[in-house]
């Protein structure tokens, strides 16, 4: 049994991959497959932080799962439904953190912006070899291709909304750009920081300073000098 899922829709939260929901509602525990398959993503994780995904074998990812060959294969159908898996799960985790700003409420643009980009950043890189894996999977693999184009085009339209939201409100500054255009420049912006700052030394000072750098970026371009960009 291959274990995928599509992007969560925007009224749910990020998937889990071990456990479930019962018929009756109730959340069920993991079923003695479902931590097989948590064990070889796991695993393929852990390999990724130091090598390719060409360059781990099947028998690698079985082994470090504590399973045989054909226990992984009862599972995945081979390692691009490993990187697959994981991206669909991190991919959806990220969109349903942007759900912060989508919905803030009467919380302040800057506080909501911000708190949705520090989750962003922190998920690139507790998971940034993941991430960089699957961004570079997408040039070949048709279905990874797919699954990031679904979420830009997702986070593009909800951001694009609520731009236009604001503008309705009399919070943001009026066009141009388009409220799509100016949706577009910064989702592409996000992705491309994160994918680069990831391949740099750990450091939170440099994590802190990103956060704020691009709440700057995105505030401005929204909301012009109509909110002020507080600590």
């Amino acid at each position: 049994m291959t274990v995928r899922r599509q992007p969560p829709d925007s009224s749910t939260g990020p998937p889990e991959l071990v456990g479930g929901t019962a018929d009756d509602g109730s959340t069920r525990k993991p079923s003695k497959g479902d931590l097989t398959a948590q064990a070889i993503l796991d695993t393929a994780e852990h390999l990724l932080a130091n090598r390719s995904l060409g360059e781990i074998g099947i028998d690698e990812l079985a082994a470090g799962a504590g399973v045989s060959r054909s226990t992984f294969y009862f599972h995945f159908e081979s390692r691009d439904d490993v990187l697959y898996t994981l991206s669909d799960r991190l991919i959806g985790e990220i969109y349903a953190e942007g759900l912060v700003w989508f919905r803030r409420g009467d919380e302040e643009p800057v506080a909501a912006v911000r708190r949705a980009l520090t989750r962003m950043v922190e998920l690139w890189r507790a998971h940034g070899p993941v991430l960089r894996a699957s961004v570079r999977g997408r040039e070949t693999d048709p279905r990874l291709a797919e699954l990031w184009s679904e979420i830009a085009r997702r986070f593009m339209r909800s951001t694009a909304v609520q731009i236009e939201s604001e503008r309705n409100a009399g919070l943001a500054l009026p066009g141009p750009p388009s409220a799509r255009g100016l949706a577009r420049a910064l989702v592409i912006m996000n992705e491309a920081t994160c994918y680069q700052q990831t391949l740099m030394k750990k450091s939170a000072a440099w994590d802190e300073e990103l956060v704020e750098s691009l709440t700057a970026i995105w505030v401005r371009s929204i909301y012009g000098d109509a909110v002020k960009l507080t600590p």
